[in-house]
């Protein structure tokens, strides 16, 4: 049976003729992605989807497409490569016709808590699993009679089984996520990773709020019992998650936000946490959440028999994944706004294993790492991305990055010297040596150390300065050891240390060359010593 489109208008304008799902809930989500075999259910409740062989981002295929009115403001390159209207006209006829005869889910929900900047949104999908994905992620609208007065702004398209072809459509391969400013409708297809969804979206609100003076932010956010919220900046597998969903501080959101003269924002209405090697005892709420119906698992382990699941296996990809609403979390602030933030902390996965686990960010220094935006990228985040590889990614998101990595930065600097926040750096990975060698932090000791930083306990204290960092590294924390403070004492050998330090400093140094004609020369002096 064909049912019609609540509103009495065809999904965004686009006709399909076979079945089209309007908003269902996530019951009925389940039974049409269980009878279509997209998916299979888990002990607790969850539901298990296999994204192979894509389980993680495919940068390479995002494509903007050239238009009048952004073409002069996006950040060419790249993170951003151009797609012709032509290719784009060809692509989307493609898409469409894939689509026709097939049943269609669609879900009408909203991108951002702050109903001045929400923006509404269509979500148009083939698999039943990923419209439960978007109505996990993105924010739902409960008025039904709002929800039938519905009119998006913005629609995606996902279509995991249409596949491109390169010559015909202007891609690099049957894969495909294109956004087009102009009709502001995106593409995507020749992929099951259900983050596409998610992050084009977050491209998209990478231009929007930006350009209204607003910075959209890669990071997670929390509130302290005091009322004063904080901001956790960096890529994926950094911790922005883990480190944010603290049972001592209601969650804000746990990566996307944007911030205002009124303060922060969620983007979203829920959560897309790691679960690899996921700990009852270190995560007991983002642990709970895996085992909770609703909750969408990709690419994760299970016993066919007993349907258990094994959070260890990495057998289909490092980057297994947990897609949940907020509601799953026992500790949320409610209505996905706060106050503007009293401490931005920026986590970078050192997987040289010679920064400190926490150092105090002069405001020099402030735009001089958040321009950098040093980490590793963690095994399976990207396709391709087998062990953690430092890497310098601007803002610590580039690749979601619409305009140039400056107009973020001096959004960031502006707000954050405005409301006077504390700015921290927190090392996330590894001491002892590098990846390989070392072991990373324990989460144990990172809580500790990010929760004395919050709560004021090291204001005051002295300070020492990394001779080869520059960073103003407290000399003690309470309740952590001494030695992992001074990096240079857990390694084997000093001299080893030294070496590698140098050699990070260098990539310091020839990274920011980029950045360096628009930051004053006060900035650039703020970075590591080279040499």
């Amino acid at each position: 049976m064909k049912l019609a489109d609540p509103s009495g208008k065809n999904p965004s304008g686009f006709r399909f003729e076979g079945e089209v799902h309007w908003n269902l809930p996530p019951a009925a989500l389940y039974e049409h992605a269980i009878r279509r075999h997209e998916g299979y259910l888990a002990a607790g409740g969850a539901l298990i989807a296999i994204t192979s062989p894509h389980t993680g981002r495919s940068p390479r295929d995002k494509f903007i497409v050239r238009e009048p009115e952004s073409e002069s403001k996006i950040w060419w390159g790249r993170v951003n490569q151009p797609m012709g209207p032509d290719h784009f006209n060809e692509l989307r006829r493609h898409v469409l016709s894939h689509l026709q005869d097939k049943t269609v889910f669609v879900q009408d929900l909203l991108v951002g808590a702050d109903p001045t900047h929400a923006l509404p949104i269509r979500i148009i999908t083939e698999d039943a699993w990923q419209s439960l994905f978007a109505r996990n992620l993105f924010i739902r609208i409960h008025d039904f009679a709002v929800l039938r007065a519905h009119k998006p702004a913005w629609t995606v398209i996902a279509t995991p089984t249409c596949l491109a072809s390169p010559d015909r459509h202007g891609t690099r391969s049957p894969t495909f996520v294109v956004i087009n400013f102009a009709e502001k409708l995106v593409l995507i297809g020749g992929t099951h990773y259900a983050g596409e969804i998610k992050k084009s979206m977050f491209t998209v609100m990478n231009y929007l709020l930006p350009i209204q003076g607003n910075p959209a932010m890669h990071c997670s956010a929390n509130v302290g019992q005091d009322g004063r919220p904080a901001l956790f900046f960096g890529l994926s597998g950094t911790g922005k998650t883990s480190l944010s969903t603290d049972p001592e501080r209601p969650l804000v959101g746990d990566d996307e936000h944007g911030w205002t003269d009124d303060g922060i924002f969620n983007f979203e209405g829920g959560c897309y946490a790691k679960t690899i090697r996921l700990s009852l005892t270190a995560e007991p709420d983002i642990y709970a959440a895996t085992h909770k119906f609703g909750t969408i698992l990709e690419n994760v382990v299970a016993d066919l028999t007993t349907r258990e699941l094994d959070l260890d296996d990495e057998t289909m990809t490092e980057n297994t994944r947990a897609a949940y609403p907020l509601t799953h979390l026992s500790n949320v602030a409610q209505g996905g706004r706060a106050g503007h933030p009293t401490d931005v902390v920026f986590l970078a996965a050192d997987a040289f294993g010679v920064m400190p686990p926490i150092a105090r960010l002069t405001p020099d220094q402030i735009e001089y790492h958040f321009l950098s935006g040093y980490t590793a990228k963690v095994a399976g985040t990207e396709k391709g991305v087998v062990d953690p590889e430092a890497t310098f990614s601007a803002c610590f998101g580039d690749v979601f990055l619409a305009l140039h990595p400056k107009v973020y930065a001096e959004q960031i600097v502006q707000r954050i010297r405005a409301h006077k926040a504390r700015a921290w750096l927190i090392n996330t990975g590894w001491t002892g040596g590098p990846f390989g060698v070392g072991h990373r932090i324990s989460i144990r000791h990172t809580r500790a150390i990010i929760r004395a930083a919050l709560t004021g306990q090291l204001d005051g204290l002295p300070l020492r300065e990394d001779p080869v960092f520059r960073l103003l590294v407290p000399e003690q924390v309470p309740g952590i050891p001494m030695e992992l403070l001074t990096p240079r004492r857990t390694w084997a050998t000093a001299d080893s240390f030294d070496a590698q330090a140098r050699r990070l400093a260098g990539m310091f140094v020839e990274n920011f060359k980029q950045f360096e004609a628009n930051v004053e020369p006060r900035v650039r002096e703020a970075g590591p010593r080279a040499g």
